[in-house]
C-alpha cells in the first residue's frame, strides 16, 4: 500500500463519526438535504443576479462572489463526506487529499475576503450613498474578484508541494471527513515547522486580518449612522447592513466555536468535535441563500419570476 523508496501513502484514510457508525443511514438524508439546499441556493442566487440587470450592483455582485465561494465550498467537500456516509468509502489518494485541502482552504480564504469586501460595500453606501455607484464601479469589483481569487490560489499554492516532500512513514489516517491541512502536518515524520509557520501566517493575514477589518468596518458605519439626525435613515441604514452582518456571524462563529472546542473541551468525544467541523464547512452555504432570500427584497423578486417564468 506505501511506497517504501519515499515514505509517502498512496491513500490516506479519511474518519466518518467515531461511534456513530450504526447512524450513517439516518445521517445520509440530512448530509444530503444540507448539500442539495447550499448546492441548488446558491445556484439560484447566480442565476437570478446574472438574469436581472437591475441586480448588477455593488452588493449583488459581491453576493454572486460569496455564493460561488460557497459552491466551491461545497463541492470540495461533498466527494468524501457523501462517500463515506453513502458508499463507506474512506479512502482517497494522496494527489486527490492535496487537491481537496488546497480547494477547500483556497475556497475559504476566498469567501473571507469577500466578506471583508461586503462590509467595505456597507460602509461606502452608508457614508458616500450620492457617490456610491462612482466609487464602486464594475470594473473595480471585478478587479476586486479577481484580487481575491488571486491571492487565495497564490497563498495556498506552496502549501501541496511543501507537503509532497515530506516523508509519511505509513501515516495515513486522518481525523477528518474530508482533506485538511491542520491535519496532514500531525502525520509527517520530518520536521514540519515550515508548513506550520506558512500555515499560521496564511490564517493571520487571512482569516485574522479580514476579521479585524470587518469590526473596523462595522465600528466607523455605526459612527458613521449615529451621525445622522433622522432616526428612520438611521434605522434605514442599519437594516442594509442585518443581511451581511448575519453572514458574517454565520461564517465566523462556526468557525471560532471549533477552535475553541479544540482548545478548551479536548476530553469532548471526537465525535463532536468531527460534527462542528462538518457544521463549520457545510452551515454558511446552507444559511447564507436563505438569509438573503429572506432578507433582501430584490434577490426574494427575482426569485419569484424565475420560478413563474420556469412554470
Amino acid at each position: 500500500m506505501f511506497n517504501s523508496s519515499q515514505f509517502t501513502p498512496k491513500y490516506f484514510l479519511l474518519t466518518g463519526l467515531p461511534g456513530l457508525e450504526a447512524l450513517y443511514p439516518w445521517l445520509i438524508f440530512p448530509f444530503c438535504s444540507i448539500y442539495l439546499v447550499a448546492l441548488v441556493g446558491n445556484t439560484l442566487i447566480l442565476a437570478v443576479i446574472k438574469k436581472n440587470s437591475s441586480l448588477h450592483q455593488p452588493m449583488h455582485l459581491f453576493l454572486a462572489m460569496l455564493a460561488c465561494a460557497e459552491l466551491g465550498v461545497s463541492a470540495s467537500t461533498l466527494p468524501t463526506v457523501l462517500g463515506i456516509f453513502l458508499f463507506g468509502t474512506n479512502e482517497i489518494c494522496f494527489e486527490a487529499c492535496l487537491l481537496q485541502m488546497f480547494s477547500i482552504h483556497s475556497f475559504s480564504i476566498m469567501e473571507s475576503g469577500v466578506l471583508l469586501a461586503m462590509s467595505v460595500d456597507r460602509f461606502v453606501a452608508i457614508y458616500n450613498p450620492l457617490r456610491y455607484t462612482a466609487i464602486l464601479t464594475l470594473p473595480r469589483i471585478a478587479g476586486t474578484g479577481a484580487a481575491l481569487g488571486l491571492k487565495s490560489v497564490m497563498l495556498m499554492l506552496p502549501l501541496p508541494f511543501l507537503l509532497k516532500r515530506l516523508p509519511f512513514c505509513g501515516h495515513n489516517i486522518l481525523s477528518h471527513s474530508y482533506c485538511l491541512h491542520s491535519d496532514l502536518i500531525q502525520l509527517p515524520c520530518a520536521d514540519t515547522r515550515l508548513n506550520s509557520i506558512l500555515g499560521l501566517c496564511i490564517v493571520t493575514s487571512t482569516f485574522g486580518l479580514d476579521s479585524l477589518l470587518i469590526i473596523i468596518s462595522y465600528v466607523l458605519i455605526l459612527y458613521t449612522v449615529l451621525g445622522i439626525t433622522s432616526g428612520e435613515e438611521q434605522r434605514k441604514a442599519l437594516n442594509t447592513c442585518v443581511s451581511h452582518i448575519c453572514a458574517v456571524l454565520v461564517y465566523y462563529v462556526p468557525m471560532i466555536s471549533v477552535a475553541l472546542v479544540h482548545r478548551f473541551m479536548k476530553h469532548t468525544g471526537p465525535a463532536v468535535r468531527l460534527l462542528l467541523a462538518n457544521v463549520y464547512l457545510l452551515v454558511p452555504p446552507v444559511l447564507n441563500p436563505i438569509i438573503y432570500s429572506v432578507r433582501a427584497k430584490q434577490i426574494r423578486q427575482g426569485l419569484i419570476r424565475l420560478f413563474l417564468q420556469r412554470k
